[in-house]
């Protein structure tokens, strides 16, 4: 995975749930899906492990409004939109504008070194349901 990257199982546990959860887990998420799985790890060692993670750059943590964080394993340039009514949270490989960032300093005098947008809106579930 990573040089230098100490993974111990807990970590790799931890990592492995995140990894493979396309819906962007919540710590308390991935605890319940360690627990489905068998692993039988503290609260503390799985959010010292999702903190070890992130700042390893291995994963990222998504902070979106007051809600809780949520976690990503996709490290490639992307976004993401979430429900304003069950907070469902998907990707957007949109590319931003070239030049957006540029534009943001010419307005606010910032030095922007990262742009991170989150869409909100109705979930195609959601909508069809308050359709009817």
């Amino acid at each position: 995975m990573y040089r230098n990257l100490h993974l111990t199982p807990q970590r790799k546990s931890v990592y492995d749930i995140v990894s493979q959860s396309a819906d962007h887990p919540t710590a308390a998420d991935v605890m319940e899906r360690l627990r489905q799985a068998g692993h039988k790890l503290a609260y503390a060692t799985v959010y010292n492990s999702l903190r070890y993670l992130t700042d390893a750059g291995v994963i990222q943590e998504l902070r979106m409004g007051s809600g809780a964080a949520r976690y990503d394993a996709r490290l490639e340039a992307h976004q993401h939109v979430v429900c304003t009514q069950c907070g469902r949270v998907d990707e957007i490989f949109e590319i931003m504008p070239a030049g957006y960032a540029e534009a943001i300093t010419n307005e606010t005098g910032y030095r922007v070194d990262h742009v991170d947008v989150v869409a909100k809106g109705l979930c195609p579930d959601c909508a069809k349901s308050s359709r009817h």
